[in-house]
């Protein structure tokens, strides 16, 4: 969207639709593959806007503005690539959700505009000191999803900037500038010793820009908690031993991470963004084929791949309350 002056800022509401009927279902069988399950993104698109955005947007902050060295880092040779992305982020939010966002460009003059939160930023493009904050950590304030840049050089990826306020277990203020290889350890062995991790990386160093990827990466967790890093751990994982087959249904949320990957033309590196969603058990439990899916992909899940993802103390009361789920539904 590129006009002469912004228009007045009208605030608009996201519509409200039913959790299932817009949630990302990760599953196409009924069998658990611990592999790189990537597939060409299409339409290439990286932003999702739900219902939920306003309370995830003022989450986001609190958490940016509480816990900064946790949920944001940055190296200074990351800002050109820094405003590659927000460039790339601010034009499809404007050209996919023109009712929700606006951009206004008059050279490197710029004004955006939030619709949903009746926000307005005017600022020089290339100019830290112009944006309140720097430019992957602004823009990162207005999307849903965490968004991670990783920097290509010297054979490797490395972490070389990210806002993560949503993580599942890893934390940003540790890996921060690590590699790929680091960044993924510990991992169950067979990610390493059956050459998979080296075979994702080097599949990420041959992405080419205009041709993005995405998968879906998900877990269990107990209560709507979106901030499950380890620096948060006492809030949350002390949670797992509430877990009993008959609150499962209400205690338990089903965690989909939709991971996408997009080559960046002038810094040649590698925005990786994660939109997270959670959907409660007994939501899942509406679903019969989705039901039966999830009964048997835990079933079957090795231990240490459940450990792994963090629920493998409550895994049988789990599979417990789908069975008899897919028991009272079965007799009905």
């Amino acid at each position: 969207m590129d006009k002469a002056t912004p228009t007045p800022i009208k605030v608009v509401k996201v519509p409200n639709r039913p959790i299932a009927d817009r949630f990302p279902w990760p599953f196409k069988g009924d069998t658990h593959d611990f592999s790189n399950n990537s597939k060409p993104l299409e339409p290439p698109i990286m932003l999702d806007i739900t219902p939920e955005y306003v309370e995830e947007i003022k989450l986001k902050r609190e958490l940016l503005d509480t816990r900064k060295e946790q949920t944001y880092q940055s190296a200074p040779h990351s800002f050109e690539a820094q405003w590659e992305i927000l460039e790339m982020t601010m034009d499809e939010m404007a050209s996919i959700f023109p009712h929700y966002f606006s951009v206004v460009k008059n050279g490197n003059e710029w004004t955006f505009q939030n619709h949903i939160l009746g926000e307005e930023q005017s600022f020089t493009f290339g100019d830290n000191s112009t944006l309140p904050y720097e430019p992957l950590d602004f823009i990162g304030r207005h999307v849903q999803a965490d968004l991670i840049y990783l920097a290509q050089r010297d054979g490797d990826l490395y972490l070389d900037a990210g806002q993560l306020c949503f993580p599942a277990n890893w934390s940003l203020n540790f890996d921060f500038g690590m590699d790929f290889m680091s960044i993924h350890f510990p991992v169950p062995s067979r990610f390493t010793t059956s050459g998979l991790a080296e075979k994702i990386r080097n599949f990420i160093m041959r992405m080419e820009p205009g041709k993005p990827w995405t998968r879906f990466n998900w877990t269990v967790t107990v209560e709507p908690i979106l901030d499950s890093s380890p620096e948060a751990f006492d809030e949350w994982g002390v949670k797992k031993d509430n877990v009993t087959s008959e609150n499962a249904g209400e205690l338990v949320y089903f965690r989909v991470e939709d991971q996408k990957l997009f080559r960046l033309p002038r810094s040649n590196g590698i925005l990786f963004s994660i939109h997270t969603h959670l959907i409660r058990l007994d939501e899942i439990a509406k679903n019969p084929q989705w039901t039966k899916q999830l009964n048997n992909i835990l079933v079957t899940m090795a231990d240490d791949i459940t450990e792994y993802k963090g629920f493998l103390s409550y895994k049988d009361k789990l599979v417990t309350y789908l069975e008899s789920t897919i028991e009272e539904t079965s007799s009905n």
